[in-house]
C-alpha cells in the first residue's frame, strides 16, 4: 500500500479536525492540549535551527572565490526579499484575508502587545546586547544577525585547518537538529488535528473564509512579484519576456506540482543554462547559495500570514510592528533548510516574536500545502530571474539561446 504524504495527512487532518470540531463544539476543546504539545515540540530547536543554518550557510561562502558576484548576489537576495516581504503585508492590509473571523488572545499575548516599541527602538533592538539573552527570549532578529556576522567571520578564517574542523562540527550538529524537527513534523497530522478541532469547537465553521481569503492574497501577491521580476529581467538584460516565460515553464511546473525547491534544482540549473543562456559559472554559483538564503515566496507567505492572524485576533499593527514584520520575514528566508513543513517552522519562528500566540500557526497549517505551491514557484523563478540578471551583469548570458 502507498504510503500517503506528509501534506496530504496535513490536509486530511484539517478536514477532519474541522468535522470533530463542528461536531463536538466545546466538548472537544480540551483537545487542544495535544496540539499545543506538537507547536512546543517545534519550537524548542528552532532557534538553535535557524542559528546553525545560517552560520553555516554564511560560513562555506569563500569570499575570495565569490567576488564581486557574491556581493551581488547578496544585494539581489536581500532587495528581492524584502521587497516580496512588503508586497505581500500590501496585499494583506488591502483584501483583508483574516476578517469574518474573530479570536480573542490570551492575556500573556495582550500584554505583548501593549508593550509596541517605538520605530526607534524597533531598529536598535535588531542588534543583541546579549546573544544568549536573545536566544533565551526566542528573539528572531537578534538571533540572525549575530548568525549572520559569526558565519562571516567564519568564512574569513576558512584557510585554516581548525576552522574547516569547525565547520564539519556545525554541519554535524545541525543535521541532529534537523532530524528532531523531521520527527517532531511526522506528528504533524495528530497535532493539526488536535489544534483544528479545539479552535472550530469554539467558533465553528467560519474559520474556513478567512483561509479562502488567505489562498488568495497569496496568489495575488505572488503573481505580482513574479510580473515585476519578468519585467525588470527583460528591460535589463533587454530580452522578450514572453520568451522567457516560455524557456521557464519546465522548472516552473515542476516547482508548483512538488513544492520542493531542492527536488527543482537540478532542472533549474539545467534550464538556466541551456535554455536561458546562463553561464555554467554563474549557475553553479547562484542557484544552490539562492536555494539556501533566496525565498520570496516565503516572504511572501510569512508577511501574509502574520498581517492575517493579526486581523483575526482583531490587532492594529503599529509602524514598527509593520517594518518588523518586513524585516523578520526577510531574515527567516536566510536560514530556511529543507524540512518537511519549512513554512509551518519558518511561521512558528515569527508568530511569538511579534505577540501572537503560537498556536494561531495550526489556523493556517491546513492550508500549507496551497500555499506552498505558490512560494515554491516564486522562490524557484526568482532565483532564477537573479541568475540572469547577474549573467547579463558579468557579460556571461549567451543571447543565442534567448532568441
Amino acid at each position: 500500500m502507498k504510503k500517503i504524504q506528509l501534506t496530504s495527512q496535513i490536509l486530511i487532518a484539517m478536514i477532519l479536525g474541522l468535522v470533530a470540531g463542528s461536531f463536538f463544539g466545546e466538548r472537544i476543546a480540551w483537545i487542544q492540549l495535544i496540539g499545543d504539545l506538537f507547536l512546543r515540540g517545534i519550537q524548542m530547536a528552532v532557534v538553535v535551527m535557524i542559528m546553525g543554518a545560517v552560520i553555516e550557510a554564511v560560513g562555506q561562502l569563500n569570499p575570495k572565490e565569490l567576488g564581486k558576484v557574491g556581493g551581488k548576489l547578496a544585494a539581489w537576495f536581500v532587495g528581492g526579499t524584502l521587497v516580496s516581504a512588503a508586497v505581500g503585508l500590501l496585499f494583506a492590509q488591502w483584501i483583508r484575508p483574516g476578517e469574518g473571523l474573530s479570536l480573542t488572545l490570551s492575556q500573556n499575548n495582550l500584554a505583548a502587545q501593549t508593550k509596541i516599541p517605538s520605530l526607534h527602538e524597533t531598529i536598535l533592538n535588531f542588534v543583541p546586547s546579549n546573544i544568549m539573552k536573545a536566544m533565551s527570549e526566542g528573539n528572531m532578529i537578534q538571533v540572525i544577525i549575530f548568525a549572520l556576522f559569526f558565519g562571516y567571520a567564519l568564512s574569513l578564517l576558512s584557510s585554516q585547518k581548525e576552522m574547516t574542523n569547525l565547520k564539519e562540527s556545525i554541519h554535524q550538529f545541525n543535521q541532529i537538529i534537523i532530524e528532531m524537527i523531521k520527527q517532531v513534523m511526522k506528528l504533524a497530522p495528530i497535532g493539526i488535528f488536535a489544534l483544528l478541532a479545539g479552535v472550530t469547537g469554539k467558533v465553528g465553521l467560519q474559520i474556513i473564509l478567512p483561509l479562502v481569503k488567505f489562498l488568495l492574497t497569496m496568489g495575488v501577491a505572488t503573481i505580482v512579484v513574479f510580473v515585476g521580476w519578468l519585467v525588470l529581467v527583460g528591460i535589463y538584460c533587454q530580452v522578450s519576456p514572453i520568451l522567457v516565460l516560455k524557456k521557464m515553464w519546465r522548472m516552473s511546473l515542476v516547482a508548483f506540482t512538488t513544492t520542493s525547491s531542492s527536488i527543482t534544482l537540478p532542472i533549474e540549473m539545467e534550464d538556466q543554462e541551456n535554455k536561458l543562456g546562463v553561464s555554467k559559472r554563474i549557475s553553479g554559483v547562484a542557484a544552490p547559495l539562492a536555494m539556501a538564503m533566496n525565498s520570496n515566496g516565503l516572504a511572501i507567505y510569512l508577511s501574509i500570514a502574520v498581517v492575517t492572524l493579526s486581523q483575526i485576533y482583531n490587532l492594529q499593527l503599529s509602524t514598527g510592528q509593520l517594518l518588523q514584520t518586513i524585516i523578520l520575514s526577510t531574515l527567516c528566508t536566510f536560514g530556511t533548510v529543507t524540512v518537511p513543513g519549512g513554512g509551518l517552522v519558518a511561521l512558528a519562528i515569527v508568530v511569538p516574536a511579534l505577540g501572537l500566540p503560537l498556536e494561531s500557526v495550526a489556523l493556517l497549517a491546513g492550508v500549507d500545502w496551497f500555499s506552498g505551491m505558490f512560494r515554491t514557484l516564486l522562490n524557484v523563478d526568482g532565483d532564477t530571474f537573479i541568475a540572469m540578471l547577474i549573467a547579463k551583469d558579468e557579460k556571461e548570458l549567451d543571447y543565442r539561446l534567448l532568441k
